[in-house]
């Protein structure tokens, strides 16, 4: 698709810049044609600065730079999605995001889940938190319910019971997220295992 340079008067097209990894929104910048075109050359994001009336390489004085992932154009030609690999924060305060937000991977409702395990690990005197007394009775019985709910899933798995087989799923998941956090570890630390694989 071809970019609509022309459709606003200056010239100039959004562009969203968006963590290749995380895909965190970084910031907004805008870019002109030439811009485009030397983001293209370099591998590196180069806007055009409304307010310094020129190009400008993001991190050309700071060093934090925006490597070039991928671009993509939405469906009216005049705005881009820039995916891309961050070195250092984005923003000029020194934040990783222009927003303030730390620009770090998460996963949705796991990682709420991750939080509340982690808050049950924190005060395990909790005697109503199931979780809480998996951690008061040490790792051995951590791994063994792990164990069990894996044996459960395959069990499930050979059966045509499609919502006994979700639940014991979720039931696993549940429980090696706990595994996880028992012997100090997160989702990260997994994915990070993957991607070193891949």
């Amino acid at each position: 698709m071809k970019i609509d340079f022309n459709k606003n008067n200056d010239g100039l097209v959004p562009a969203i810049i968006q963590d290749a990894s995380t895909k965190n929104v970084l910031m907004l910048g805008y870019m002109n044609e030439e811009a485009y075109q030397k983001t293209l050359e370099t591998k590196e994001v180069t806007f055009y600065s409304r307010s310094k009336q020129r190009l400008w390489k993001k991190g050309e004085e700071s060093g934090n730079i925006l490597k070039l992932k991928d671009i993509n154009i939405d469906c009216d030609k005049d705005t881009l999605l820039i995916t891309v690999d961050p070195v250092g924060p984005t923003c000029h305060t020194g934040t990783d995001t222009c927003w303030g937000k730390n620009n770090v991977q998460t996963y949705g409702f796991l990682s709420e889940l991750e939080s509340v395990i982690r808050s049950r690990k924190e005060n395990q005197e909790d005697e109503e938190s199931y979780v809480a007394s998996l951690f008061r009775k040490g790792i051995n019985k951590v791994a063994q319910k792990v164990g069990e709910e894996a044996v459960e899933v395959v069990i499930e798995a050979k059966d045509d019971n499609e919502e006994l087989f979700l639940n014991e799923s979720a039931d696993l998941l549940f429980h090696y997220l706990i595994l996880l956090q028992a012997k100090g570890y997160m989702l990260s630390d997994i994915e990070n295992v993957l991607k070193s694989r891949s």
